[in-house]
C-alpha cells in the first residue's frame, strides 16, 4: 500500500497515477498551442501607405537623438542606427501582436512577450513568429526624419 495513491473510492499505483498526471500535462500543452495558433490569425496588420516625417526637436522624438533610441509612433518603431541612419518596420510582433522593442546592441527587434526575434530588416531570425515585420524606408535631413511606405 506504500506506493498507491487515493482516488475516489480505490486507490491507484504509482505508475497509473503519473501517466494520468502527464497526459493531463499534454493535453494542457496542445490546448495552448493550439490557442497561440488560433490568436495567430488576430495579429495587427501592419501599417499601410504610410508616409510621415517626424521633427526631431519635439520632445515626443527626443529618443531618436542617440543612436541605439526608439520610438513606437503610428504602428511603427523607427530605432536609430548611426549618426544618420535609422530602421523602421510594424512595431506588432507578427506572433500575437505584442510590441517589439529595439536592440541595437543586439542587432535586433525582440518580442519579450515569447522570444520571437526579428533582423533590422525586419526578417525573422527567431520564432515562435513565423511572419516577417514589415519595413519602411527612411530619410533623414537635418531635424526632419522621414518614414515612408
Amino acid at each position: 500500500m506504500g506506493n498507491e495513491i487515493l482516488k475516489g473510492d480505490r486507490f491507484m499505483d504509482r505508475k497509473d497515477f503519473l501517466l494520468t498526471l502527464g497526459k493531463g500535462a499534454a493535453i494542457a500543452g496542445i490546448a495552448y498551442c493550439v490557442g497561440c495558433a488560433a490568436n495567430n490569425n488576430d495579429v495587427p496588420t501592419a501599417p499601410t501607405g504610410v508616409d510621415m516625417t517626424l521633427d526631431l526637436s519635439q520632445s515626443a522624438n527626443s529618443a531618436l537623438n542617440t543612436v541605439g533610441g526608439s520610438i513606437v509612433n503610428n504602428g511603427i518603431i523607427i530605432g536609430r542606427t548611426g549618426t544618420s541612419s535609422f530602421v523602421a518596420v510594424s512595431s506588432a510582433c507578427t506572433h500575437q501582436g505584442t510590441t517589439i522593442q529595439f536592440q541595437l546592441n543586439n542587432n535586433r527587434f525582440y518580442c519579450n512577450n515569447h522570444g520571437s526575434t526579428y533582423a533590422l530588416d525586419g526578417t525573422v531570425t527567431l520564432g515562435p513568429a513565423a511572419r516577417n515585420l514589415v519595413k519602411y524606408n527612411t530619410t533623414f535631413s537635418g531635424n526632419s526624419l522621414r518614414i515612408y511606405s
